[in-house]
């Protein structure tokens, strides 16, 4: 069982990963939520942010509960394996992280604001595991659309790495890296814990403020 783990914990390269298929898997079409078409492309006006924190399944109830949040999804990215299968990601073999995707609308919640929820609501300091969940999939991570995105999430980390040492805590292991394919997850993940009210979380911040952001508004969704 060690043994098992430490493989998983370590990424592949892209000559090892499992090659996986053309075709997409099946996801959901609508989000149980917002019961709004799931699509992963922003509509005018609207932008996008991915994130990794652990399990998506609870990361993703984290940000649809903002207002602001148009639409969340989760699926697989920053790894090498086209449109794998949860199966596949739990391998360790495709380099893939957990990630939920956020269309948000700007004029109400900002980036700086996610950023904020994404450092608080996780340990961004434990590398290649989150809690008892371990593997490359459960790394913390930022995948960035744009140079503004890029500037933002490194100032941030800055200040929430100062703000982690002086409470005595780790070093940030997080990787901040250009947004590489999402590829969806299967249907029966979206919005897993909307339909599993009592289903698994395994997210816990380190209870360290990140000094950067505005207030962010929770709304009852």
């Amino acid at each position: 069982m060690f043994g098992f783990e430490r493989k998983k914990a370590v990424m592949p390269t892209a000559e090892s990963a499992l090659a996986g298929r053309e075709q997409p898997i099946a996801t959901a079409k609508l989000h149980y939520v917002y019961d709004r078409p799931l699509t992963a492309e922003p509509a005018e006006g609207y932008e996008r942010a991915m994130f990794g924190l652990g399990c998506f399944w609870g990361a993703e109830r984290l940000f649809w509960k903002l207002d602001g949040v148009y639409l969340t999804m989760v699926g697989y990215s920053a790894g090498y394996t086209p449109n794998p299968t949860y199966e596949e990601v739990c391998t360790g073999g495709t380099g893939h992280n957990e990630v939920v995707l956020v269309i948000y609308d700007p004029q109400i919640v900002s980036y700086g604001d996610l950023l904020v929820h994404f450092w608080e609501n996780h340990d961004p300091t434990q590398g290649m595991r989150q809690g008892n969940d371990i593997g490359t999939q459960y790394r913390s991570g930022l995948y960035i659309y744009s140079n503004e995105q890029k500037q933002e999430a490194i100032e941030s980390k800055q200040a929430f790495q100062r703000a982690l040492a002086q409470s005595g805590l780790g070093t940030i292991t997080t990787e901040i890296i250009a947004a590489k394919d999402f590829y969806f997850a299967e249907g029966y993940h979206q919005q897993y814990l909307a339909k599993n009210p009592d289903g698994y979380c395994g997210l816990g911040g380190t209870g360290v403020s990140c000094p950067v952001g505005l207030p962010i508004h929770v709304s009852d969704a």
